[in-house]
């Protein structure tokens, strides 16, 4: 068992299929060593979670969660990318997080850290990176958190 199954299996994660995307684009486009991620929503095992603003209808820690499953939900199309081999990761270039939220709300990295840190503690430190966490007057389903990324793989 490769480490970053090792380290899924320790965290109780079974990675889903690759989600399909809601429109008109590709979940992720590899150029080079490069696996360019779509934004990842919060695709749950039964649908969409975490749906409403965060300040609002939601908390930091629930905003965190939702980071979360959006990063469990990158981890599966990079498996997908990596024609199932997550191994062939090596490193989390960039990651950008997207926080559906009321006009006061002013923690929105410390939501995304809900994604940053299940990275470092799935791939270790080929799971730190680079990003942003911005504030968005509505997303895609009204869910609370988007996250998209870009990593280098082998």
């Amino acid at each position: 068992m490769s480490e970053i199954e090792s380290n899924l299996e320790r965290l109780g994660i079974e990675l889903p299929d690759a989600p399909a995307p809601a429109a008109n684009y590709v979940p992720w486009v590899k150029t080079g060593n490069l696996v360019f991620i779509s934004g990842q929503v919060t695709m749950g095992a039964n649908g969409l979670e975490y749906q409403g603003k965060v300040g609002k209808d939601l908390g930091v820690e629930e905003g965190q969660a939702a980071a979360r499953l959006c990063a469990i939900n990158l981890l599966a199309q990079l498996r997908s990318a990596c024609d199932g081999d997550i191994e062939r990761v090596r490193r989390c270039v960039k990651l950008g997080g997207f926080v559906n939220s009321t006009t006061d709300f002013k923690n929105h990295p410390q939501v995304i850290n809900g994604a940053s840190d299940l990275l470092v503690e799935v791939l270790g430190d080929r799971g730190k990176h680079a990003r942003f966490a911005v504030g968005a007057g509505s997303l895609p389903f009204n869910v609370a958190v988007e996250v998209d990324a870009v990593f280098e793989i082998e």
